[in-house]
This record gives C-alpha cells, structure tokens and sequence, in this order.
C-alpha cells in the first residue's frame, strides 16, 4: 500500500468550461493554466501542481452517465515504485480503470466501492517535461523508472 502525499486537484463537469473558468477565477483568484473549448484547467497563484481545478465540459452524448458535478479528485503518492504498487492494488481489489502518461503527470483511475472515480497520481518537475514529452499514452513504469529511477519523489513531495 503507498501512502499519498496529498489531493492534488478536483475535476468537475460542468456545462459551460469557458464560464466557470471567470467564475472560480472571479470568485477564487485562480488562473488558467491550460485552456481549450471543452476543458479549462486552473491553479492558484500559489499553487505547486500543475493545475489544481479541471472544468470539463459535459456532451450531450454523455448526459445520461456523466453530469454536471464532480468528475473525479486526484491523489498524489511520493515515487513511481509507489504508483506501480498502487496498480497492483487496484487490480487486486477489482477497482482499476485505467492508466495514462499526461506527460506531467503518470496517473491511475479506479472507481471507489460506491463507484465514484478517483486518481492517484505521480507528478514530474515542471523542469523535467520535455517540450516533446508524449502524452495520452499509456504508462511505460520500465522508461520511467530508467529515466527518473522508481524512487523519484514526484513534485508535491519534494514541494511539501
């Protein structure tokens, strides 16, 4: 079992990415960091995560199973090791969904007991993604563990 360093950011779906963006920022301060027609992703000024709100924007196709309202919340652990000991708990509890290198951040998705989905994540230094950094691809733990070693503290833990 890892333990996690922390939350690193909420994800919701929400009608209208664009306008909740000038909401929380109006509202929170925050700034968007990274922003498209049907996500919005935002961080405190402060903040040391990459973004600590996603804003995506429910499609009509998708009304019935996902609904404006939480989309998922992220937790961060310390190293990659940890993060591959994550997936073999996932799976062994019948919990794992999915996986995906973002290129900042190597993440795993599971659903809780009641079905609610979750993230836990390992977040690269901003120094260390590479202009050229792949993205949406799958997890490599044998590239990553060669190119950062499996106890490579990820960004919030070297933060805290």
């Amino acid at each position: 079992m890892a333990t996690t360093t922390g939350l690193r950011h909420a994800v919701l779906w929400v009608s209208d990415p664009i306008a909740s963006a000038e909401f929380y920022s109006a509202v929170l301060g925050m700034e968007s960091k990274h922003s498209g027609e049907n996500a919005v992703f935002l961080s405190s000024p402060e903040s040391n995560t990459d973004h600590d709100l996603g804003l995506f924007r429910v499609e009509p196709a998708r009304a019935l199973t996902n609904r404006v309202g939480l989309y998922h919340l992220a937790w961060e652990v310390p190293t990659l090791r940890d993060l591959a000991t994550t997936k073999e708990t996932l799976i062994d509890l019948g919990a794992y969904v999915g996986e995906n290198n973002h290129g900042a951040t190597r993440s795993l998705y599971a659903h809780d007991p009641d079905g609610i989905e979750f993230e836990v994540l390992w977040e690269l230094d901003p120094a260390a993604v590479a202009e050229d950094e792949p993205s949406n691809v799958p997890l490599d733990f044998d590239a990553d563990y060669e190119r950062f070693g499996p106890d490579a503290l990820s960004r919030g833990a070297v933060g805290s």
